[in-house]
């Protein structure tokens, strides 16, 4: 945390609102990761706009870390193993809870829907109890 910067902070989640908003103004669709990617992958008759929005997420942080990220970001110590194992949890989460924290916390509450709200505390609750058991049990 000694490289926060708030007002990148608060430009990020301007940008996310904005981008978000403007799916859902012109496309109709929330913004929930997890959902765009099911559907991008099951190649339905949208899958081009799912694709379209993964690749400028994509691009959009590689643009970030090549041309504007003052240093570059710190790579993780995790194992390979451990990365795919908590990728393929969260994304049994994302299906078992019908939403991703993208979908829940920036959409979601926007629109300010209990589910989602119920669905974001989860979230946080499950996090805390991950860090704990992580750093203190083993």
């Amino acid at each position: 945390m000694a490289d926060f910067n708030l007002t990148t902070a608060l430009l990020g989640g301007l940008l996310i609102g904005l981008s978000s908003t403007l799916l859902l103004l012109f496309n109709g669709r929330i913004a929930g990761i997890s959902g765009i990617v099911n559907g991008a992958i099951r190649l339905g008759r949208d899958s081009r706009w799912r694709w379209l929005f993964i690749a400028g997420l994509l691009l959009g942080g590689g643009l970030y870390e090549g041309a504007i990220a003052p240093q570059p970001t710190p790579v993780s110590e995790f194992a390979p193993v451990s990365m795919i194992a908590g990728g393929l949890l969260v994304g049994f989460g994302t299906r078992l809870g019908n939403g991703c924290t993208s979908g829940h916390g920036v959409c979601g509450l926007g629109r300010l829907s209990f589910r989602s709200l119920v669905a974001v505390l989860t979230f946080l609750a499950t996090g805390f109890i991950t860090v704990f058991i992580t750093r203190h049990l083993f």
